[in-house]
């Protein structure tokens, strides 16, 4: 809980990261924690610690109002998850809304819960109001309902409506997400038992393990979320500049070695140098899918012919040859001030390389020196 309050803190006070994307993220992690703070609180039974205190009577209205007042925070749950997912696949146009809905409900049903304990208030009642009871079963039903209706849309966007998605998968796999839905269909499952398990036995032991489950999902949005919407960001703001700017890798030296050899003659020197202006003039190294075979085709080349081209008038194989150039390109953004808030894997992905741990292996290779190492010299 605490760990879910100090997230709350530190991205709130990101100024560079404060939108609606980081503000959905965050009211989801708000929303469990408030919700595990309270259900901690009723299980370590703070009222008869207060009581004990003497900060109330043991028969008050303060203390049978506290006894039978809870607020529905887990009903803002799923809906803050699919208010996150459309803000960020960047679809918020395309589909509905539904935060005026769930506010709705939300005052609806403190203001039920209000009106119930007035019509029903009894101070020397040391337990549960029984109508406080059956509306708790009534509202985790609805809430329960109208969670898996919320759940089911942010499912069909993520798995079904691929066509919404085309914008974010060329940035992110989307694996993470996916891992939270998964865990939340297993949180929603604990809930419908836990809610069955209290009816039928009068008994909330059940809720327990809904409420470490839900830790656990907070700790995983959250971090992953942020972190994930950063490198997102990050990369979006990266690969315009690179669009939009002239090319900032200008070329590669020519480390061959002019040996006595036939190969080397004007005609595959003007060879090599028609494919290393081609693969640089059309940015095909921030491609991590780059292949040399289809860079051969396009230059109606054999593979075995562009091969001992690169190998020759280079000095490296077809994969050091790309990753050079994507190394030299990162080196261009890591030592520019411009570029110092984003983050390296960010910076790592939209030069062409696929993870974080060959980027920093190539980069290492060509440089001698890590990314992070690099970008502290500037």
């Amino acid at each position: 809980m605490l760990q879910g309050f100090g997230f709350n803190l530190v991205t709130f006070g990101v100024k560079k990261k404060f939108n609606p994307t980081v503000v959905f993220l965050n009211l989801i992690v708000l929303s469990i924690s408030l919700n595990n703070l309270q259900a901690w609180l009723r299980y370590k039974d703070y009222l008869a610690v207060l009581v004990g205190w003497g900060t109330f009577d043991e028969h008050s209205t303060i203390r049978f109002f506290l006894n039978n007042f809870e607020v529905p925070w887990h009903i803002f749950i799923v809906p803050m998850f699919y208010a996150f997912t459309v803000h960020y696949f960047k679809i918020e146009d395309k589909v509905n809304k539904y935060i005026k809905p769930t506010v709705i409900i939300f005052i609806a049903e403190v203001v039920v819960r209000l009106g119930i304990i007035v019509y029903d208030f009894n101070p020397y009642l040391e337990e549960d109001s029984p109508l406080i009871t059956k509306w708790f079963f009534v509202e985790n039903i609805i809430n329960l309902g109208y969670s898996l209706f919320m759940f089911v849309n942010a499912c069909l966007i993520i798995f079904k409506k691929h066509h919404l998605l085309n914008y974010i998968v060329s940035y992110d796999d989307l694996n993470w997400i996916k891992w939270f839905v998964r865990l939340g269909i297993l949180n929603i499952g604990l809930w419908g038992l836990a809610l069955l398990f209290h009816i039928t036995t009068g008994q909330r032991t059940a809720y327990l393990p809904l409420n470490f489950c839900t830790s656990v999902l907070l700790y995983w949005l959250g971090y992953q979320g942020f972190y994930k919407y950063t490198v997102v960001s990050d990369r979006i703001s990266l690969r315009s500049k690179l669009a939009n700017d002239d090319i900032l890798t200008k070329s590669v030296s020519q480390n061959g070695s002019e040996e006595c050899d036939d190969f080397f003659n004007e005609k595959h020197q003007a060879d090599f140098n028609k494919v290393k202006s081609y693969i640089v003039k059309n940015k095909l190294f921030l491609n991590p899918l780059l292949s040399m075979e289809s860079v051969a085709s396009d230059l109606n080349m054999s593979k075995s012919y562009f091969s001992k081209l690169i190998n020759s008038y280079s000095d490296y194989n077809f994969s050091d040859f790309i990753n050079s150039l994507r190394v030299k390109q990162a080196k261009k953004f890591l030592s520019n001030d411009e570029f110092s808030e984003y983050t390296i894997v960010a910076i790592g992905l939209e030069c062409g390389f696929n993870s974080k741990s060959t980027f920093y292996s190539a980069f290492k290779k060509f440089t001698s020196v890590t990314p992070t190492i690099y970008r502290s010299q500037y």
